[in-house]
């Protein structure tokens, strides 16, 4: 009788095999309907070409020895002018030019060799002095 009274110790072990099977079984589900499923598609609205000719940009170009220069040029890319300019007169002279044309956007043009600390210094000046749409301008990869 001894063997009747016995109490049965529980499980210290987890069978994960249901699970396992539970998850390959989802795998197989995502697997099938994955292709199946098609991204959205927006349709964008088109419009025909601008009858005005853009606003040319100003140039600011930054050189090697750290000198500023300020370039406009006229509609068909046309140089106008283009004079040196120091760093403190640099964002009231184009919020000069801006003040005539809201729209005329500013590119920062740097000489590859010049210090990347330089090129965000401009930047800085422009966005504190609020100098609007500052970009930069870069040559396109053959």
């Amino acid at each position: 009788m001894p063997a009747l009274h016995r109490r049965r110790a529980p499980m210290h072990e987890i069978n994960i095999v249901p699970y396992v099977y539970v998850m390959l079984v989802l795998l197989v589900i995502f697997m099938v309907t994955a292709p199946l499923v098609t991204p959205g598609v927006i349709g964008l609205p088109s419009v025909s070409k601008a009858s005005n000719a853009p606003v040319a940009p100003l140039e600011v170009v930054i050189r090697e020895s750290g000198a500023l220069l300020l370039r406009s040029r006229d509609a068909k890319g046309a140089l106008t002018e283009e004079r040196r300019i120091a760093r403190g007169d640099l964002a009231r002279a184009i919020r000069e030019r801006q003040a005539k044309n809201p729209q005329q956007p500013v590119l920062i043009a740097a000489d590859k060799d010049v210090r990347y600390e330089a090129v965000l210094q401009v930047m800085d000046e422009l966005h504190k002095q609020q100098v609007r749409r500052v970009g930069l301008l870069v040559k396109p990869a053959k």
